[in-house]
């Protein structure tokens, strides 16, 4: 028997039993459609994690914390440190930074804020690929660069907080400083302790540059960012290290030809080159942190959200199953006198299972089909509405590019192999049974 016949004879038998076909194609259809929608739910909160993780700039940073000198002890890291891991292989920059020790003024035109200073190494900076929203990078000793809400931060000199500021914290419009602070001269107010006796000193600065704003909208950056030559100044006027306040006459200070630095960041090459450098680092023994350490243990979160999503799933297709296990049974019974003539012609039991498993196997790549285009319907409209109805619901307005729902290739392939295979099983008894028909009671129509 030719495999056209065989496929002419199943289709023949499905017409014959148009309604019972349909209703099973049907229910596979719903479970095939149930699985992917289920799943998708995690695929696509993990591809909205993965891409705002990917676009945030941190995705190639190596944080380094300190040189491992014993299990209990750490050192700062130093000049000889940064050396090395600017000799590494896969490393693009590496930036360095030392923060003032004291609070620090900033004031202008009657406006003042009280603002975190840092010295950076601003030629590293401008390597590992800092961008400023306006202005330039500091050029002379006493130029500084200010973060992205700097302005936004200075207050009138004078008023009280409960004028000054609105129910978010911010302060109010009226208050604002409303001139561009790009080449605005500013003072630096920092204080000192001699003999005991504690004093301030004045310093000019210019801001030439400001800073992008920070990749997520709940960061705040207000920071002054500083020249190494201008920290010296400053560490020469407070006679301490890093112009931390206190009276160094008090304190037992030992002398030392190495700088350290508070905060070190490696900056790999990309994205492949991440694990290499974190890898050595560790290597060498430093303390170290990346996002990609973070999104190893998201990606086995979500991998797992993911398999329990599917086999969930999984169970309404093995519902779906019963119905065509029940339709093959009924074909069988139905097509008995068919298959006592095919066996009697010559049809191998072979050829006979063959043709019912083929029958199964095509009512669940139907519905299959028709379960995938359902699923694709329910997706689109899913990150369509949701969000909608959760910002009416919750008075909220959720994160841009959040998708509830994203169905990628291997999903389908997932759904397609697992409803396959269901629907084979599920027609492989009815199968066996039909190879086992009697050829003359089949014939005497007694089956």
């Amino acid at each position: 028997m030719k495999v056209k016949d065989q496929f002419r004879f199943i289709i023949q038998n499905m017409k014959k039993n148009k309604v019972r076909v349909f209703m099973t194609v049907l229910a596979t259809a719903m479970g095939c459609a149930f699985l992917i929608v289920l799943a998708s739910v995690a695929f696509g909160l993990h591809d909205t994690v993965l891409k705002d993780t990917m676009e945030s700039g941190e995705v190639t940073q190596i944080q380094v914390h300190g040189y491992e000198e014993s299990e209990t002890s750490y050192r700062a890291i130093n000049d000889e440190d940064i050396k090395l891991f600017e000799d590494l292989e896969g490393v693009n920059a590496v930036t360095r930074q030392k923060s003032i020790l004291q609070e620090v003024t900033f004031s202008t035109e009657g406006y003042e804020v009280p603002a975190p200073a840092v010295s950076a190494h601003f030629p590293s900076e401008e390597k590992s690929g800092l961008e400023l929203a306006e202005g330039r990078l500091p050029e002379a000793p006493n130029e500084v660069v200010v973060g992205h809400h700097f302005a936004s931060s200075l207050i009138p000199e004078g008023q009280s907080a409960e004028e000054l500021y609105d129910e978010q914290g911010l302060v109010k419009e009226e208050f604002r400083y409303d001139e561009n602070i790009i080449g605005e001269p500013f003072n630096l107010k920092l204080k000192k302790i001699a003999d005991g006796k504690e004093s301030s000193g004045d310093f000019d600065v210019t801001i030439v540059g400001v800073m992008e704003a920070p990749a997520r909208e709940w960061e705040w950056d207000q920071n002054v960012y500083l020249t190494d030559h201008l920290l010296t100044e400053l560490e020469d006027f407070t006679g301490t290290p890093n112009a931390e306040l206190y009276d160094p006459s008090e304190m037992e200070v030992t002398e030392t030809s190495e700088t350290s630095y508070d905060n070190v960041t490696v900056y790999a090459a990309n994205v492949e080159a991440v694990k290499a450098v974190s890898d050595k680092l560790k290597e060498e023994k430093y303390a170290t942190y990346s996002v990609v350490n973070e999104m190893k243990q998201l990606n086995m979160l979500f991998n797992v959200a993911k398999a329990g999503l599917i086999f969930i799933g999984t169970i309404a297709i093995l519902i779906a199953s019963i119905g065509i296990y029940n339709t093959m049974t009924m074909a069988v019974t139905e097509r008995a006198p068919d298959i006592g003539i095919m066996k009697a012609i010559g049809a191998s039991p072979k050829v006979i299972k063959r043709i019912f498993l083929l029958e199964s196997s095509y009512i669940g790549l139907i519905g299959a089909a028709i379960g995938i285009a359902a699923a694709y319907a329910i997706s689109v409209a899913v990150n369509l509405a949701l969000p909608m109805i959760l910002e009416a619901v919750f008075d909220e307005k959720l994160p841009s590019g959040l998708r509830f729902s994203s169905i990628p290739f291997s999903l389908i392939l997932i759904a397609v192999i697992i409803c396959l295979t269901v629907t084979i099983l599920s027609g492989l008894r009815p199968a066996k049974r039909a190879t086992e028909i009697d050829v003359l009671k089949a014939m005497r129509r007694e089956i």
